[in-house]
């Protein structure tokens, strides 16, 4: 058994929420929390787009949207929905028929927003499509495309006026009986978007989409997306997230997982635990974990491993991992598999080792997870 408890101190209540099914993936109630990307290519570059779907799929990503912005990227829709091995979410603005079409494609489900979407009875007609193509939708309010009468209402964006728009919205839905819906409010100032989402969490029982938007390049959006998403999951809000950088889609997945690893709400692949390096360290840490991030990038299964540099910490770290090394002396380290101190071995081969003992321990834990008296 993999030893990433959870202990009672870490545990995190989710809110209530209805579960819906985008696709095959269900989302809210007690389903896992999803994590999701956008693709950037060109949605009529259909191999370019499949490729960049498949490369996201692969590193875990659950669902992935795909923007939809004309009729020919429409078309290519059906392919990309064809060849995909996780449900397609069609990103709508501006046009209702697009939804519609969209829908028409195998969409699983619509994004639309109700700054830019359009009147009631345009939503109407997006409704029917959707619930015709058994297609969920995400309301997907967004503090710069608020509409306009909101806008006047409040002055400028408000986590309030965010809410308005999104519970004026969900009428809509409900109003044409349909309940196969989630929402977002995001904004790109992390307060605001905090804000309207601890408001929303106690308006409606609709699964939660959570997301910074516009959060920058891949260390600044990172933080933000790390500090927003993380305390808003760490209250139990939060059915579903993507995490909006500009970087490559698959960055945006792992970042995904290593703020839900880090609240222990979602476990895949190895969870490095190392130290910053300092002079005692008895290897280059650093260029260590950077080979062992992606030597190791192929392991699914949730599994712990510690890259300590000496004896200050590495012992008690790798007591409470699946793996460990730590740094001693004369160019050898300690291996502690299991939690328990198991044999030495040299620096200068400790990363081919340290591989070798993650993939045999992820398939010891996988065959416990199949079959207990199998792995005995």
């Amino acid at each position: 058994m993999s030893l990433n408890h959870v202990r009672p101190w870490r545990n995190i209540y989710r809110r209530a929420s209805r579960k819906i099914m985008v696709g095959n993936v269900p989302v809210g109630g007690d389903a896992p929390i999803t994590v999701q990307t956008m693709t950037n290519t060109v949605t009529t570059d259909i191999p370019g787009t499949i490729a960049q779907v498949l490369a996201a799929a692969e590193a875990g990503a659950d669902i992935v949207r795909v923007s939809v912005p004309d009729e020919d990227s429409a078309k290519a829709l059906k392919e990309i929905v064809r060849e995909s091995p996780v449900p397609i979410v069609a990103d709508i603005h501006f046009h209702y028929r697009r939804g519609i079409e969209a829908a028409e494609a195998g969409a699983a489900c619509l994004r639309i927003n109700p700054g830019n979407i359009g009147s009631p009875e345009r939503v109407k007609e997006v409704i029917k499509a959707a619930r015709d193509h058994n297609c969920s939708i995400r309301i997907g309010v967004n503090a710069g495309s608020l509409e306009k009468h909101l806008l006047d209402k409040y002055g400028e964006p408000t986590p309030d006026a965010m809410v308005e728009s999104g519970l004026d919205h969900i009428k809509i839905l409900q109003d044409n009986d349909f309940h196969e819906f989630k929402i977002s409010c995001k904004a790109s100032d992390i307060f605001m978007a905090a804000a309207a989402y601890q408001k929303l969490a106690d308006a409606t029982d609709a699964p939660i989409h959570l997301g910074i938007t516009e959060a920058g390049g891949f260390v600044s959006g990172t933080v933000k997306s790390a500090i927003g998403l993380g305390n808003l999951l760490w209250m139990g809000i939060g059915d579903t997230i993507r995490v909006s950088l500009s970087a490559d889609p698959v960055e945006e997945v792992k970042v995904g997982y290593e703020i839900l690893k880090s609240l222990g709400l979602r476990h895949r692949g190895v969870n490095i635990i190392s130290c910053p390096s300092c002079a005692r360290q008895g290897f280059d840490v650093i260029k260590t974990v950077e080979i062992l991030e992606k030597r190791l990038e192929h392991i699914k299964t949730p599994m712990s491993l510690s890259i300590i540099g000496c004896v200050v910490n590495g012992p008690g770290e790798a007591l409470m991992t699946d793996v460990g090394f730590t740094g001693g002396g004369a160019g050898s380290g300690m291996v502690y598999l299991a939690g328990k101190a198991s044999h030495k071995m040299s620096n200068d081969q400790m990363v081919d080792h340290i591989v070798e003992e993650v993939e045999k321990r992820a398939a010891l834990i996988d065959a416990e997870a199949v079959s207990p008296k199998a792995a005995e």
